[in-house]
């Protein structure tokens, strides 16, 4: 690596930013795709000239890691231990694993700054990060408070957007009747009217504050007094949820800030009116609990709903039931996935239906199970405020920043764009003790973080000489500068840790931009990871940047999908058909590996078998025995002949190699190497082995030894095997470094290793030659060879010379 620097050293740049594996467990074949194809990139640029940087890191911080200690230690011990204690072991268990994955990574031959790698746990750099944040809370755009945000009561903690996974779930499907007040029965002139409400999380109703309807549509109030929307009304009756007949239709608008009654605890539920109302399913009357989802979030802002928040970080209903009369009390500390079928007796006959359904639900990533909304009080980034010089909103800056990136594939770009468009704001905030605090000092009186920036930089040189561990360790008046102006006794510390997607994210800050690394330039030129990073680290990337200094953090994107087994299913451990790198680098070696990389379709999910890596054995022995058979014949060639003296066949091939090349090299350039490989994999089977090397057996063999055929033949040998060897460094970096131990001068000039391999160019040849009439008369002659050895009047001599 340091050989590499030093010779392209002041030449144009090219940086690649690493994307972070987590530190936890060894790598897979996902981790091995991802890391060589990032080699071949770096390694083509370099080969092209360029200042080439490229940085490992580590993401070391997060949930699995902790868990794994909590394993380890026990539920009950870790209540027992300090904060500090448990980070150390976590920092211990994220090290181990760091150092194996290095190993892992160069034994498939990629090289990078391994020796001055980035890891997110490193005091300089959770010190950076802290800084990072700093930078978007000056900005405005952090704010502190209380909304819904998907919580996993699995983990204890609140999830990003990121974090989510959506798996099948069986859950009650109900429709439920909420009878309107009296004065709402006698605002739109009826008499025991109901608004018909559908859901799939019963155990949300007595939350309940709102019913939303649709401003722009029309409903109906059937003969037994059920309300419901005009357009759902047929396929609610087909489906034997309304038996009335349409009696009445009235506006939405009708019936707005009107109250209806929670047929469980009779409680007031106001009508209010909404976009979110959707004509596609349900009844067109949308169940509102303001503490239990997005879109009812923001509907209770606009109306003043209230928000009810009954439950606690392990998903179980709290003292809120009894004091808010929402519940029976028996129902205190019962799982809210649990209480949905208990809660379902309490309806009576309001319960119009129930059926379960089987659906897509989301779940936390990490311990697969249900999440729910809650609302809690947490740290976002604000996604739809104005800031900055351009005095935009951050989703508006990002989305506009799209334009100037490069994708491959091009998709990419729409996939990011549909996730920004969609994005709320960003849930920074995480309820745990392996990450790097959102340390803020909250002011009792006021009630609001204190961004003063003595304040926010003390504390950050005190984090890149002590870690973070120092907000857990220390007392708040050590963390205050000599001679502060602020009273310790009125401040308090924030308990929350960042998410991890924020770590990875301020990577392109505390990599890119701090002196903490030799990693390159700003913003880099490629970022390189799995397609389910346009919800990762692409998205956490740009929101960081954009949000600190309105500047994407990469001028493109490079996609790849997943790994597959050979017959398409996922790997996973469960299923048993996992494969690992290590297996494969033992039974076939690393170069083969690569070869898979370089001849898969990248973009696209790929299968991995024995019998697919069998193949791809095959094409790398192919290309191993052309070179074998090349240096064969040229391994005494200290000169080249003159171009102006080539035979007319070897000028043939120099011109077709030359044209083939560039072809294989543009696609390298735009990425698409298996596109490249394929282009050669056809060059060597077809126009160099099955013609041209073909027909030089015989001038090779049988002509003088110093003849000018044989001098033309194995000149241009020469020229196309050099050619060939820096086309293939940047993928068999390994087998072409072996090829020059091997190669005679005309090929190894002066070079010691391929990484110093001066490369000849293959030179401009002018042809005068009928290609087409040369391979039909080829074609033509092999059809007589072949009648005359099937009229046995020429044969193929045996072992024995007859």
């Amino acid at each position: 690596y340091e050989k590499m620097k030093t010779k392209n050293s002041g030449r144009e740049s090219f940086t690649l930013h690493d994307g972070p594996p987590y530190a936890n467990g060894n790598i897979h074949i996902g981790h091995a795709l991802n890391k060589v194809l990032k080699d071949f990139i770096v390694k083509y640029n370099y080969f092209k000239g360029k200042d080439v940087r490229f940085t490992p890191g580590w993401d070391c911080h997060g949930l699995p890691i902790e868990q794994q200690i909590e394993k380890k230690i026990g539920q009950e011990k870790k209540k027992q231990l300090h904060t500090t204690k448990i980070r150390e072991l976590c920092r211990i268990h994220a090290k181990k694993y760091v150092d194996i994955q290095k190993e892992e990574f160069k034994s498939l031959g990629i090289i990078a700054d391994f020796d001055n790698p980035y890891l997110t746990m490193d005091f300089k750099f959770e010190a950076n990060i802290y800084r990072e944040l700093c930078n978007i809370a000056k900005q405005s755009i952090l704010v502190q408070r209380s909304k819904p945000i998907y919580w996993s009561w699995a983990a204890k903690t609140a999830l990003a957007e990121a974090e989510i996974e959506y798996q099948d779930k069986i859950s009650p499907s109900i429709y439920v009747a909420f009878k309107l007040s009296k004065e709402a029965n006698e605002a739109i002139n009826t008499t025991n009217a109901s608004l018909v409400i559908w859901t799939t999380t019963p155990w949300t109703i007595p939350s309940n504050s709102g019913i939303s309807l649709h401003p722009d549509e029309m409903y109906v109030i059937d003969t037994n007094g059920y309300i419901v929307a005009e357009k759902l009304y047929s396929n609610l009756k087909t489906n034997n949820v309304l038996k009335g007949e349409i009696k009445k239709t009235i506006k939405a608008k009708e019936l707005e800030n009107l109250l209806a009654i929670n047929p469980i605890n009779g409680n007031q539920s106001t009508i209010v009116l909404g976009e979110h109302v959707s004509m596609e399913a349900g009844t067109g009357a949308v169940h509102t609990a303001p503490g239990h989802g997005e879109d009812d979030y923001k509907i209770g802002l606009k109306y003043n709903l209230k928000v009810i928040m009954p439950v606690d970080d392990s998903g179980n209903f709290d003292e809120t039931i009894i004091k808010e009369n929402l519940l029976p009390k028996e129902f205190l500390g019962v799982n809210v996935f649990d209480a949905n079928e208990k809660i379902l007796p309490l309806l009576n006959d309001s319960l119009l239906l129930k059926e379960d359904i089987n659906h897509s639900y989301p779940h936390c990533w990490r311990t697969h199970k249900p999440v729910i909304f809650r609302a809690t009080k947490q740290w976002f980034i604000s996604v739809d405020k104005n800031y900055g010089t351009k005095n935009n909103t951050l989703k508006q800056n990002s989305i506009n920043s799209l334009n100037s990136i490069e994708f491959y594939p091009k998709n990419g770009k729409n996939r990011l764009l549909s996730m920004l468009e969609d994005r709320p704001d960003w849930c920074i905030s995480r309820q745990r003790d392996w990450g790097v605090p959102i340390a803020f000092f909250i002011d009792k009186a006021k009630d609001e973080p204190i961004y003063d920036e003595k304040v926010l930089n003390y504390i950050a040189m005190i984090f890149e000489q002590r870690g973070c561990d120092a907000w857990y360790d220390l007392e708040i008046k050590d963390l205050l500068y000599p001679g502060s102006k602020y009273n310790p006794d009125n401040l308090i510390k924030s308990k929350d840790i960042l998410d991890v997607w924020f770590d990875s994210g301020s990577t392109q800050f505390c990599v890119l931009k701090s002196r903490l690394y030799d990693s390159g330039t700003s913003p880099a030129d490629i970022y390189l990871e799995g397609s389910d990073q346009h919800r990762g680290w692409f998205q956490s990337s740009l929101l960081t940047s954009m949000a600190s200094c309105e500047v994407a953090p990469y001028k493109a994107i490079i996609t790849h999908g997943f790994t597959m087994d050979k017959n398409g299913e996922k790997m996973s451990k469960s299923k048993g058909n996992v494969l690992l790198p290590s297996s494969v680098t033992k039974q076939y070696g690393s170069e083969i590996l690569r070869l898979w990389v370089a001849t898969s379709d990248y973009q696209n999910d790929q299968k991995i078998s024995d019998d697919i890596l069998k193949q791809v054995a095959e094409q790398y022995r192919k290309i191993r025995n052309t070179f074998r058979f090349l240096f064969a014949n040229i391994g005494d060639l200290e000169q080249l002949i003159d171009t102006k003296e080539l035979q007319i066949l070897d000028k043939w091939i120099l011109a077709k190699t030359k044209t083939i090349f560039l072809e294989i090299d543009q696609s390298f350039a735009e990425y698409n190497f298996s596109k490249g490989f394929q282009r050669l994999n056809g060059f060597l089977g077809y126009e160099l082995s099955g013609i041209y090397l073909d027909i030089c057996k015989d001038l090779l063999y049988c002509d003088e030894e110093n003849s000018i055929s044989r001098y033309s033949a194995r000149s241009t040998m020469s020229i196309i095997a050099s050619s060939m060897i820096t086309l293939l460094a940047p993928f068999l970096t390994y087998t072409m470094d072996e090829l020059l131990e091997y190669a005679p001068k005309s090929i190894k000039g002066d070079s010691n290793d391929i990484f110093d391999f001066q490369h000849k160019t293959i030179p401009d040849v002018k042809i005068n030659f009928d290609e087409k009439h040369l391979l039909k008369a080829r074609e033509v002659f092999f059809e007589k060879i072949d009648i005359l050895k099937k009229n046995k009047i020429i044969f193929n001599l045996n072992n024995n010379g007859r």
